[in-house]
């Protein structure tokens, strides 16, 4: 709010009398001294209205700081990753749902799909954009019992493998040639999508029951795993598995009898921009701690609140463990400089474990860096309950105040200069009369005088 400035009329005077200038000089004299009280409210005012802007600008600065710090907060349960011990054996991905923590897995077998390929054709296909390995143009592929018709409207063999591939029956088909380059002999294989002992079967419906055209080269096996050490031993028809809810194992080579174990944690590089974002926050709430303080200091300088709020800040970089592989800030790569100024380097943040930088920033209400850091700057930033914003509310009512208090001085002294002004043209109007008469006489007199001198000569 605004303070209310002078508006009072200019202190002016004329009159008839030729004491009208001094009557000038009293009425601004008059005018002057009653309104020295308003004058200092509105120099109090000056410095209250400094004062509030340097707290709105001081609790929009605290209040970006403590959004940084919940934004590591969100970083942790935000996007996460998983890393595997060992990812020639498991590699894994896991969803934002994923608990972090850390899980093993042992490969016993990655198991294998059923692949089968047909016979020779009559005579064999040697082009497969031309030919096929039947005349016929309907086929029945069957898998795992199921049967599915399969019809052409080309009888090659390109067409059949692309017409089976589009069938969604669950099973790839490829072409491979079993000839040489001068004499090719091209068949086509199916191979099942998932692991395990599928059967997989193709009849082209010729010769009444048609002809079964696939031969199995091999049936396959379910992947074997096992989890968390438990013994029990898991299998699966793919070789992707379902680990905890959103974290997902990709099984890529056996190894029995070893356990590959997959960190899941908030994602490296959201976490890195996240820390160094509070970098930057920081910096900029230091600086204006700094700028109140010192004979050049803002209008804040000297007041206990900042004090406070420098206290606040060293609470939160000051803050260490006792314990774990990240004990304080500097571990993760946060460094205070002589001058106050915090620094962030990725490469130490990146050497650390996640597990010792969960443990080390815990939870906004789970212990840790963060639940004091946010507790912190909630008690000087917190828009409702928080030092700043009482500061500032108490400095808004004194200016609401004092701008009152001016409206009424401005009254006050606008009533004494119009009551002045009424009482000193009264003055010099009856003053001028005065002096009118004194003008009259005196040249009567001065005439009379004439005359008379006159008769005597």
């Amino acid at each position: 709010m605004g303070s209310t400035s002078s508006v009072t009329n200019p202190v002016t005077f004329s009159g008839d009398s030729t004491f009208s200038s001094s009557f000038q000089q009293v009425l601004q004299r008059a005018v002057s001294i009653a309104s020295l009280p308003m004058e200092q409210v509105q120099g109090e005012v000056t410095t209250l209205q400094s004062q509030q802007s340097d707290l709105s600008n001081m609790l929009a600065t605290f209040g970006s700081l403590q959004n940084s710090v919940q934004d590591i907060a969100s970083a942790m349960t935000g996007a996460v990753s998983a890393s595997s011990s060992n990812s020639s054996v498991v590699s894994a991905a896991a969803a934002s749902n994923t608990l972090p923590g850390t899980y093993s897995i042992e490969v016993d077998d990655i198991g294998s799909s059923t692949s089968t390929i047909s016979g020779a054709g009559t005579p064999p296909v040697t082009d497969p954009t031309s030919a096929n390995i039947s005349s016929s143009l309907n086929y029945t592929l069957t898998v795992n019992g199921t049967p599915q018709t399969i019809t052409l409207t080309s009888g090659t063999l390109d067409s059949l493998a692309n017409a089976i591939n589009d069938s969604g029956a669950g099973v790839s088909a490829t072409i491979v040639n079993l000839g040489s380059n001068s004499s090719p002999d091209y068949r086509l294989a199916l191979t099942s999508n998932e692991l395990g002992a599928d059967t997989i079967q193709l009849n082209d419906g010729l010769n009444g029951g048609g002809n079964d055209l696939l031969t199995t080269l091999q049936t396959g096996t379910d992947a074997q795993y096992i989890v968390n050490g438990d013994g029990t031993t898991l299998t699966s028809n793919s070789d992707q598995v379902t680990l905890a809810p959103g974290l997902t194992a990709t099984l890529v080579s056996a190894s029995p009898g070893n356990n590959v174990n997959i960190t899941v944690g908030a994602s490296e590089s959201a976490l890195s921009s996240a820390l160094s974002s509070f970098a930057t926050a920081y910096n900029a709430a230091a600086a204006a701690v700094a700028n109140e303080r010192g004979q050049s200091g803002g209008a804040l300088t000297g007041q206990s609140l900042v004090y406070t709020l420098g206290d606040t800040l060293s609470k939160i970089t000051q803050f260490v463990t006792g314990s774990g592989s990240v004990e304080d800030l500097s571990d993760l790569g946060l460094t205070l400089d002589s001058s106050g100024n915090l620094s962030f380097d990725a490469s130490q943040f990146n050497s650390q474990g996640a597990a010792g930088v969960q443990q080390f920033l815990g939870g906004i209400a789970s212990g840790g860096f963060l639940q004091t850091a946010n507790n912190a700057l909630s008690s000087v930033a917190d828009p409702t309950t928080g030092a700043l914003a009482s500061e500032l509310t108490s400095v808004t009512n004194e200016i609401t105040s004092d701008n009152s208090q001016i409206s009424d001085d401005q009254t006050r002294v606008n009533n004494l200069q119009t009551s002045l002004q009424a009482q000193l043209s009264a003055a010099d109007a009856a003053i001028a009369v005065l002096q009118q008469q004194q003008t009259f006489y005196t040249n009567l007199f001065q005439t009379e005088n004439a005359n008379n001198m006159a008769g005597l000569s």
